[in-house]
């Protein structure tokens, strides 16, 4: 097994010490594109659809849609997938997020 140097930090909410993401960059030589980048973040958010219109309008692309209510997913400029969930369980189903498509893979 070939040892990896790598360097980190950490990255949450001041109001939730205990919701800390681990930002790490490692210098090994593999690649790690295409979104192949030890899995994904999830939020939990208030408004899933409210959310994702938001984020259309300003040209996010919204890989998997909201249909169900409960759940989408994003990318990051950088091809990192990012879920989306709504908090307290899920709204119910609503037009156009019920019938539209994925879009790209996520």
């Amino acid at each position: 097994m070939k040892a990896v140097a790598s360097r980190w930090s950490f990255l949450g909410a001041r109001d939730n010490p205990d919701s800390q993401v681990e930002l790490t960059y490692n210098w090994d030589t593999e690649d790690y594109d295409g979104g192949r980048n030890f899995g994904h973040l999830a939020y939990q958010v208030d408004d899933i659809y409210g959310l994702c219109q938001k984020l259309m309008d300003s040209g996010v692309t919204i890989n998997r849609p909201p249909r169900d209510g409960h759940m989408a997913f994003v990318r990051s400029p950088d091809g990192i997938s990012i879920e989306l969930l709504q908090k307290n369980g899920s709204l119910p189903k609503q037009e156009p997020w019920a019938s539209m498509e994925n879009t790209g893979s996520w």
